[in-house]
Protein backbone atom coordinates (compact mmCIF):
# COMPACT_ATOMS: atom_id res chain seq x y z
CA UNK A 1 0.00 0.00 0.00
CA UNK A 2 1.26 3.65 -1.13
CA UNK A 3 1.91 5.62 2.00
CA UNK A 4 1.84 9.01 0.45
CA UNK A 5 4.75 10.75 3.39
CA UNK A 6 4.53 14.34 2.00
CA UNK A 7 3.68 16.45 -0.93
CA UNK A 8 5.08 20.21 -1.39
CA UNK A 9 4.63 22.56 -3.92
CA UNK A 10 6.61 25.69 -3.34
CA UNK A 11 6.69 28.88 -5.53
CA UNK A 12 9.80 30.21 -6.30
CA UNK A 13 10.83 33.71 -7.04
CA UNK A 14 12.79 34.20 -10.21
CA UNK A 15 15.37 36.40 -8.65
CA UNK A 16 18.77 37.04 -9.96
CA UNK A 17 18.49 34.23 -12.79
CA UNK A 18 15.06 35.68 -13.91
CA UNK A 19 16.23 37.35 -16.88
CA UNK A 20 18.94 34.95 -18.04
CA UNK A 21 18.24 33.49 -21.33
CA UNK A 22 17.88 29.55 -21.34
CA UNK A 23 19.33 30.02 -25.31
CA UNK A 24 23.41 29.45 -23.90
CA UNK A 25 24.28 31.05 -27.16
CA UNK A 26 22.62 34.64 -26.22
CA UNK A 27 25.16 36.89 -25.49
CA UNK A 28 24.82 40.87 -23.64
CA UNK A 29 26.01 44.21 -25.75
CA UNK A 30 27.95 46.25 -25.57
CA UNK A 31 31.18 45.93 -23.45
CA UNK A 32 29.53 43.14 -21.07
CA UNK A 33 32.30 40.09 -20.58
CA UNK A 34 31.96 36.84 -22.21
CA UNK A 35 29.26 34.66 -20.99
CA UNK A 36 31.07 31.58 -19.71
CA UNK A 37 30.23 27.96 -21.49
CA UNK A 38 27.86 25.20 -20.21
CA UNK A 39 30.10 23.08 -19.63
CA UNK A 40 32.39 25.82 -17.58
CA UNK A 41 29.43 26.84 -15.23
CA UNK A 42 27.97 23.21 -14.92
CA UNK A 43 30.89 22.46 -12.77
CA UNK A 44 29.86 24.97 -10.08
CA UNK A 45 26.38 24.03 -10.56
CA UNK A 46 27.28 20.74 -9.88
CA UNK A 47 28.92 21.37 -6.31
CA UNK A 48 26.03 23.22 -5.28
CA UNK A 49 23.44 20.74 -6.06
CA UNK A 50 25.49 18.26 -3.88
CA UNK A 51 25.10 20.69 -1.31
CA UNK A 52 21.61 20.84 -1.70
CA UNK A 53 20.83 24.30 -2.94
CA UNK A 54 19.21 23.54 -5.62
CA UNK A 55 18.22 27.36 -7.04
CA UNK A 56 22.06 28.31 -6.67
CA UNK A 57 22.96 25.49 -9.02
CA UNK A 58 19.87 26.14 -11.52
CA UNK A 59 21.57 30.02 -11.15
CA UNK A 60 24.74 29.00 -12.06
CA UNK A 61 23.14 27.48 -15.08
CA UNK A 62 21.46 30.97 -15.83
CA UNK A 63 18.20 29.18 -14.89
CA UNK A 64 15.84 30.55 -12.26
CA UNK A 65 13.16 27.98 -10.94
CA UNK A 66 9.58 29.51 -11.39
CA UNK A 67 7.93 26.43 -9.15
CA UNK A 68 8.59 23.01 -8.24
CA UNK A 69 6.30 19.80 -6.28
CA UNK A 70 8.21 17.27 -3.96
CA UNK A 71 6.48 13.93 -3.02
CA UNK A 72 7.62 10.68 -0.92
CA UNK A 73 5.68 7.55 -0.87
CA UNK A 74 6.85 4.13 -1.01
CA UNK A 75 5.18 3.05 -3.97
CA UNK A 76 7.79 2.20 -6.56
CA UNK A 77 5.42 -0.90 -8.37
CA UNK A 78 2.90 1.35 -9.34
CA UNK A 79 4.87 4.48 -10.26
CA UNK A 80 6.49 2.85 -12.80
CA UNK A 81 6.52 0.53 -16.30
CA UNK A 82 8.06 -1.67 -18.86
CA UNK A 83 10.59 -3.83 -17.29
CA UNK A 84 11.60 -1.18 -14.46
CA UNK A 85 8.01 -2.31 -13.08
CA UNK A 86 8.80 -5.94 -13.39
CA UNK A 87 12.29 -5.63 -11.43
CA UNK A 88 9.99 -3.31 -8.93
CA UNK A 89 7.88 -7.00 -8.38
CA UNK A 90 10.12 -8.89 -7.90
CA UNK A 91 12.96 -6.72 -5.72
CA UNK A 92 10.54 -4.15 -3.89
CA UNK A 93 12.41 -0.36 -3.15
CA UNK A 94 12.29 0.72 0.39
CA UNK A 95 11.75 4.26 -0.50
CA UNK A 96 10.38 6.76 -3.48
CA UNK A 97 11.12 10.65 -3.83
CA UNK A 98 10.16 12.33 -7.18
CA UNK A 99 10.60 16.11 -7.38
CA UNK A 100 9.45 18.33 -11.08
CA UNK A 101 10.76 21.59 -11.44
CA UNK A 102 9.76 23.96 -13.37
CA UNK A 103 12.86 26.39 -14.88
CA UNK A 104 12.27 29.27 -17.42
CA UNK A 105 13.39 33.19 -17.93
CA UNK A 106 11.43 36.33 -18.51
CA UNK A 107 11.74 35.94 -22.51
CA UNK A 108 9.39 33.11 -22.30
CA UNK A 109 11.92 29.77 -22.71
CA UNK A 110 11.30 27.26 -20.03
CA UNK A 111 12.19 23.73 -19.14
CA UNK A 112 10.28 20.91 -16.53
CA UNK A 113 13.30 19.25 -14.96
CA UNK A 114 12.47 15.56 -13.25
CA UNK A 115 14.22 14.04 -10.56
CA UNK A 116 13.88 10.64 -8.94
CA UNK A 117 15.40 9.13 -5.92
CA UNK A 118 15.20 5.04 -5.41
CA UNK A 119 16.28 3.60 -2.44
CA UNK A 120 16.58 -0.32 -2.54
CA UNK A 121 17.59 -2.72 0.92
CA UNK A 122 21.02 -2.97 -0.28
CA UNK A 123 23.63 -2.19 -2.77
CA UNK A 124 23.61 -5.71 -5.14
CA UNK A 125 19.72 -4.72 -5.65
CA UNK A 126 21.13 -0.75 -6.61
CA UNK A 127 23.37 -2.30 -8.76
CA UNK A 128 20.94 -3.96 -11.09
CA UNK A 129 18.14 -1.56 -10.98
CA UNK A 130 21.27 1.19 -12.61
CA UNK A 131 22.13 -1.14 -14.88
CA UNK A 132 18.42 -1.81 -16.25
CA UNK A 133 17.58 1.48 -16.60
CA UNK A 134 20.75 2.46 -18.34
CA UNK A 135 19.30 0.13 -21.32
CA UNK A 136 17.30 2.22 -24.01
CA UNK A 137 13.32 1.14 -23.71
CA UNK A 138 13.67 -0.87 -20.13
CA UNK A 139 10.88 1.76 -19.01
CA UNK A 140 10.82 4.44 -16.68
CA UNK A 141 10.22 5.14 -12.78
CA UNK A 142 7.28 8.17 -13.79
CA UNK A 143 7.96 11.56 -13.27
CA UNK A 144 5.45 13.67 -11.50
CA UNK A 145 3.02 14.87 -13.76
CA UNK A 146 3.17 18.80 -15.04
CA UNK A 147 0.30 20.28 -13.63
CA UNK A 148 1.90 19.88 -10.36
CA UNK A 149 4.06 23.17 -11.22
CA UNK A 150 1.49 24.53 -13.48
CA UNK A 151 2.12 23.08 -16.73
CA UNK A 152 0.63 20.80 -19.86
CA UNK A 153 2.29 17.28 -18.86
CA UNK A 154 5.17 16.51 -20.78
CA UNK A 155 6.54 13.24 -22.52
CA UNK A 156 9.81 12.90 -21.37
CA UNK A 157 12.15 11.33 -23.79
CA UNK A 158 15.38 10.33 -21.95
CA UNK A 159 16.89 12.08 -24.91
CA UNK A 160 18.26 14.78 -21.72
CA UNK A 161 18.98 12.09 -19.19
CA UNK A 162 21.25 11.02 -16.41
CA UNK A 163 21.45 8.98 -13.18
CA UNK A 164 23.61 8.38 -10.20
CA UNK A 165 24.19 5.65 -8.14
CA UNK A 166 25.36 6.48 -4.35
CA UNK A 167 25.59 3.46 -1.73
CA UNK A 168 21.68 1.91 -2.02
CA UNK A 169 19.88 5.10 -3.77
CA UNK A 170 19.81 5.73 -7.96
CA UNK A 171 18.86 9.23 -8.97
CA UNK A 172 17.56 9.51 -12.03
CA UNK A 173 16.87 13.16 -13.84
CA UNK A 174 15.70 13.96 -16.97
CA UNK A 175 14.65 16.99 -19.04
CA UNK A 176 12.48 18.97 -21.71
CA UNK A 177 11.70 21.63 -23.27
CA UNK A 178 8.24 23.29 -22.99
CA UNK A 179 8.14 26.54 -24.70
CA UNK A 180 10.32 28.98 -26.12
CA UNK A 181 13.43 27.76 -27.69
CA UNK A 182 16.21 25.54 -25.24
CA UNK A 183 19.38 24.86 -26.04
CA UNK A 184 20.09 20.42 -25.74
CA UNK A 185 23.37 21.42 -24.68
CA UNK A 186 21.80 22.86 -21.71
CA UNK A 187 19.33 20.76 -21.35
CA UNK A 188 21.58 18.06 -21.29
CA UNK A 189 23.70 20.42 -18.45
CA UNK A 190 20.09 21.13 -15.85
CA UNK A 191 19.77 17.24 -16.09
CA UNK A 192 23.51 16.66 -14.74
CA UNK A 193 23.28 18.76 -12.26
CA UNK A 194 20.16 17.72 -11.11
CA UNK A 195 20.89 14.00 -10.42
CA UNK A 196 23.82 15.61 -8.05
CA UNK A 197 20.53 16.59 -5.33
CA UNK A 198 20.90 14.69 -2.42
CA UNK A 199 17.59 13.25 -1.68
CA UNK A 200 15.54 14.65 0.14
Amino acid sequence: MAFVAAVLVVLAGAGGAGGAALNSGASGGGGAAPVESVSVRKWDAKRAARGGDTERAMTHLGVAITKQALKQELDCLNNSFGQVRDFFAQMPCTSLDRLLLAVGDKAGNAAVVSVVWVTFPGRNQARQFDRLISIDGSGDVKPLPGGVVGVADVQFTAQHYWSETKDTTITIAESERTTGHVEPELLDAVTEVAAQLPRP
